[in-house]
């Protein structure tokens, strides 16, 4: 009996994926459960089980394929047919009557026993991987059953410890004797190094399923939103204050450190109150107003930023806010993000300045009407109360859409951030 091996659905807004890699070959057998292939889509990748144990028996699409959801993969023969002996009971009659040995052709000699079977050699256990950490293990020619993993599933960091080789020793050479020349030395200019060149000079790489689907959005993001950047700079001594006289205290009791995103979401959903308009979008001819705060939280992974979303970020405490950042940027690195982790987002706020950057001018994540970017923090002169002083200071951008946010709304929104960050306290009573 043949089962189909089909596409799952893997989100509400994912309609189309792309064969990564199968993991088991043509006649290979499955057990139920147990993973056969990748599929990368726009925004995680997942891994397709078999349905039921048996035979790999047909692969429809190869690595590289693009499919949609419901499409047969290959399938899985649950079932092979074979001969069987016939009973002993229509055997021939022997000289004394009795009945013949069953499947015997009506002889009365015994068969000759058959030769016991080769004990069949089980492969050695590997424990279940992540697809990023498949595509490491593969990348580094590194055996998946050789890396130790504390958790249910091997990691992409768990790949990353087991290639940390210690260097190998350096054996010194003793050195040459000395050669006399027999006469006058004659200097040798050398030529011109000669630069071999070997190939092609340029190669060709198929952009995977996520970074042509972030192009894809980006372009029409810029097409279909009236897009406008506002700017603005902020005074973090009184973050840095807060954080320097509570960090010890925060990080033994939950484990984890105080950093500068929770004061942002705070202020962020305390502002979106403000200015809901923010916190809205534009479907049809309609303006839709949101009364949650899920807010996005931009984080790198091995393709480019994903965006995990903060639910009803109005109720969590500094400390939630911090845990959970945390455990998305781990998920990111190891490419285990679900769709869930992704899915939806009412505002989002990114941090360039993790990378070093200074200033830039962040792109819409639609249907979003706005996204704040924070910089990298620099001590800058600036003067307060008629004094020039050294502060560290960090640049704010406020990215929007002008169909639904004027630009006075705008700049508002951006000094009430402002104003928050500057003074933790009133942020404390606002959030």
């Amino acid at each position: 009996m043949s089962v189909n091996i089909v596409v799952p659905p893997v989100g509400e807004s994912i309609v189309d994926a792309r064969v990564a890699r199968w993991l088991k070959n043509q006649g290979d057998a499955v057990a139920v459960g147990e993973a056969l292939v990748e599929l990368e889509t726009d925004k995680v990748d997942v891994e397709v089980s078999a349905p039921q144990a048996g035979v790999l028996a047909t692969i429809a699409h190869k690595q590289g394929a693009d499919v949609k959801i419901g499409d047969v993969l290959g399938t899985i023969e649950t079932s092979t047919t074979g001969t069987t002996g016939t009973s002993g009971t229509t055997g021939t009659t022997g000289p004394a009557g009795t009945t013949g040995l069953a499947g015997t052709t009506g002889t009365t000699g015994e068969a000759p026993a058959a030769p016991a079977p080769a004990p069949a050699v089980s492969p050695a256990p590997v424990a279940p991987a992540t697809p990023s950490a498949r595509r490491l293990a593969r990348e580094q020619n590194v055996e998946l059953s050789t890396v130790q993993t504390d958790g249910p599933r091997v990691t992409k960091s768990d790949v990353e410890r087991s290639t940390q080789r210690a260097p190998a020793p350096v054996v010194p050479v003793a050195p040459a004797a000395p050669v006399v020349p027999a006469g006058p030395v004659v200097p040798v200019v050398p030529d011109a190094p000669v630069v071999p060149v070997s190939g092609s000079r340029e190669s060709r790489v198929r952009m995977s399923k996520r970074r042509a689907t972030i192009a894809r959005r980006l372009v029409e993001v810029q097409q279909t939103a009236a897009m406008l950047t506002t700017f603005n700079e902020v005074d973090m001594s009184g973050v840095a204050g807060v954080r320097e006289r509570h960090k010890q205290a925060f990080k033994e009791k939950y484990g984890v450190s105080l950093g500068i995103a929770s004061f942002f979401v705070k202020a962020a959903v305390a502002v979106l109150k403000e200015f809901p308009e923010l916190n809205a979008e534009i479907q049809g001819d309609e303006l839709v107003l949101k009364r949650y705060y899920d807010i996005g939280i931009a984080v790198g992974a091995a393709e480019g930023l994903v965006v995990p979303v903060l639910r009803d970020a109005d109720r969590l405490s500094f400390a939630h806010i911090e845990l959970a950042i945390r455990a998305f940027a781990a998920k990111a690195a190891d490419g285990t993000l679900t769709i869930d982790d992704l899915r939806g987002g009412t505002f989002t706020i990114t941090n360039g300045g993790v990378y070093g950057s200074l200033m830039s001018t962040p792109i819409l994540n639609p249907p979003q009407v706005g996204i704040l970017g924070l910089h990298a923090i620099k001590d800058r002169p600036i003067g307060v109360n008629g004094q020039i002083v050294l502060r560290p200071m960090m640049y704010l951008a406020l990215t929007y859409d002008h169909r639904i946010v004027d630009g006075a709304g705008a700049v508002r929104f951006l000094v009430r951030i402002k104003e928050l960050i500057e003074d933790p306290g009133v942020l404390l009573v606002e959030s």
